[in-house]
């Protein structure tokens, strides 16, 4: 299977809000660019990527995760980030059942995280 077979194939498998929920928040990313690429990576993860990494997607038993590679390195001005704050690095927007994020919000961090690829591979 190629990636967005795989990614299809994750959200069938969790039919209930979980699901849902990944393929609400997926059809957000992709929509943002068109050179936004599906992967998939580290046995069994959805992953976005524009010139590096952008977000990571998991499901677990009673969350949605979307970690973002460089989360701790971008600008999160409407404080989407409520997972993995005490790392260098990454940041994670993490949902539980009924949680319900601001779409546009959701989009400039991905905006961020896409201009932060951009201008490290330019150094």
């Amino acid at each position: 299977m190629n990636a967005a077979e795989e990614i299809d194939a994750m959200i069938a498998k969790h039919p209930d809000w979980r699901g849902a929920k990944l393929a609400e928040f997926r059809d957000i990313i992709v929509g943002i660019d068109p050179d936004i690429e599906e992967t998939w990576k580290w046995m069994g993860a959805p992953v976005w990527e524009r010139d590096g990494i952008l977000v990571v997607g998991n499901i677990f038993k009673t969350k949605v995760k979307l970690g973002f590679m460089y989360g701790a390195l971008i600008a999160d001005p409407n404080n989407l980030f409520n997972g993995e704050l005490g790392g260098n690095q990454r940041r994670s927007v993490e949902f539980g059942e009924g949680d319900d994020v601001d779409h546009e919000a959701f989009k400039t961090l991905v905006r961020a995280a896409i201009s932060y690829n951009q201008l490290r591979r330019r150094k």
